[in-house]
């Protein structure tokens, strides 16, 4: 019975990897990952410059705004105020007025001009000019800097010592302490990865399942139109059958996913080989700061059990899956009427999708958990 199981193991499997489409289509599947990877660095060959630092002009009326300005929107401290990551500004003073800017603005591109006048009641006003839109973050780091500068401004006119003035910039200590003794900190750095990471990994672990389902379908219809499974039925018995195709369809997803992550290495090596610089949008820093985040959290020391965990889990749902789809299967004709009746299935999947992503949002629910 083993040798006719491995049998029928192996020639399910080779009928899907041994083929032309296999090839292409994972052909086309790298290239997709490679340059999705590589993305900034080929729009930066259609003429875009993701490292191009934003020019801010500031026209300072008030002859004191602009050093403040300026610090405060190159020193780092509102990206962790805001949470965002970091973003190259080249700050300039300007020394003409603003209305030569208004008649002049189509010669300076993409630059801001930021206009700083006197005011009595709110110790300064300030104008923000542009030619186009402005990206949403760059603009909200710019008000940040803006009122920042009226605060300092603000406290410098109170007669306050330079001391006392680094103490109030100055970080605040803070402790954290849980009363409740059944939450544990652990549960917060998982909440952390729920919200981060777990939404990367769920995709392709989520498109795997589904062509999992619809391979599965696909092939065990197919030999019930061709009579190929009277043939096969007539040597081995239905459960050695049913098994192989099982085991041959996860088989066949695990080495899809392992070429996935071949794929999106690949990437990474040809990124670091042309020199390529952190994602695009700053997705690498943030990454980075999760990963640190973990291992320097309770969570970390666990991470040896966690991840094992995390890869029986996966493979128990595609196992799962793949007994359900090919019972459905079995219960039908054809093709289209298989496409009907796994609906549901696909349902019960999407909604798990959708749970998986939104866990960290349910803390405490053991249904959102299962």
């Amino acid at each position: 019975m083993n040798s006719k199981l491995n049998f029928l193991i192996n020639m399910s499997l080779m009928r899907k990897i041994k083929t032309k489409w296999f090839a292409i289509a994972n052909i086309i599947l790298a290239l997709i990952v490679i340059c999705a990877v590589n993305i900034d660095t080929i729009i930066s060959k259609f003429g875009g410059d993701f490292e191009k630092a934003t020019k801010i002009y500031v026209v300072d009326n008030t002859s004191i705004s602009f050093d403040i300005f300026k610090n405060s929107l190159t020193s780092g401290e509102l990206y962790n105020l805001l949470d965002i990551t970091g973003k190259e500004f080249e700050v300039l003073k300007y020394d003409k007025d603003i209305e030569h800017v208004k008649n002049n603005i189509k010669e300076y591109g993409d630059s801001i001009f930021v206009e700083f006048n006197n005011d009595e009641k709110t110790y300064i006003r300030a104008l923000v000019l542009s030619q186009n839109f402005i990206d949403t973050t760059d603009y909200q780091l710019i008000t940040g800097a803006i009122n920042n500068t009226k605060s300092t401004i603000a406290i410098q006119n109170s007669d306050i010592s330079l001391e006392e003035l680094n103490e109030i910039y100055s970080k605040a200590e803070i402790e954290r302490v849980i009363l409740d003794e059944t939450k544990k900190s652990e549960e917060e750095s998982m909440q952390m990865i729920m919200v981060s990471v777990f939404p990367i990994l769920i995709l392709p672990f989520f498109m795997l399942t589904v062509f999992l389902i619809q391979m599965i379908g696909a092939e065990v219809n197919d030999e019930k139109s061709t009579r190929g499974v009277e043939i096969i039925i007539s040597n081995v018995s239905p459960k050695t059958h049913f098994f192989a195709k099982v085991i041959a369809g996860n088989l066949f997803v695990i080495i899809q996913g392992l070429l996935l992550v071949l794929f999106f290495g690949a990437g990474l090596l040809i990124r670091k080989f042309i020199g390529g610089a952190g994602l695009v949008g700053g997705i690498g820093s943030q990454v980075t700061s999760v990963i640190d985040s973990i291992l320097k959290s309770s969570i970390g020391d666990k991470l040896i059990i966690i991840i094992p965990i995390t890869l029986l889990l996966m493979l128990i749902t595609f196992v799962a899956y793949a007994l359900l789809a090919g019972i459905l299967a079995s219960m039908t004709t054809n093709t289209e009427d298989f496409q009907q009746l796994q609906t549901p299935l696909i349902i019960v999947l999407l909604i798990g999708y959708y749970l998986a992503i939104m866990a960290g949002m349910f803390n405490g629910s053991l249904f959102i958990r299962i």
